[in-house]
């Protein structure tokens, strides 16, 4: 699963999710995306969910790219535990995903062999998504 190799902190402040996404929602790398619709935090774990999916669709074939990283930390308190004290410890890494953020990217198979593998791996997402073509930019189809 994906986490950072160091970070400048341990614990971060849970932030928030208004807007849309400014960076990283355009298609860059390959042909057929996948676009969040909802804010939501995306754990690592889900991420890796939706890679498997969409690797074992493609049977390997074509190229994936990841365009959402795990870089914040979550952190649990320990059940029963008195208040105070301070923050837990941190337990899991998460992507913030704004709607717009474009998760994955595959090229080099078909549009109907991308369309299903990203509707595989849509279902791994907490989210709503959907799925876009560049040649047809305006005629988006949800998933």
């Amino acid at each position: 699963m994906l986490s950072p190799k160091r970070t400048k902190f341990r614990k971060q402040h849970c932030g928030n999710l208004k807007g849309i996404s400014t960076r990283g929602n355009v298609i860059c790398f390959g042909k057929f995306p996948l676009q969040a619709l909802e804010p939501s935090w995306i754990t690592s774990r889900q991420i890796e969910a939706g890679r498997r999916a969409i690797t074992r669709y493609a049977r390997r074939g074509g190229k994936l790219w990841i365009r959402i990283f795990p870089d914040k930390p979550i952190t649990i308190r320990p059940a029963e535990t008195r208040m105070g004290s301070g923050k837990g410890s941190p337990e899991y890494w998460v992507a913030v995903v704004k709607p717009g953020k474009i998760l994955y990217e595959i090229s080099g198979v078909s549009e109907n062999i991308a369309r299903a593998a990203m509707k595989i791996a849509a279902y791994k997402m907490p989210i709503r998504t959907q799925f876009i073509t560049t040649s047809s930019l305006n005629k988006k189809q949800e998933i």
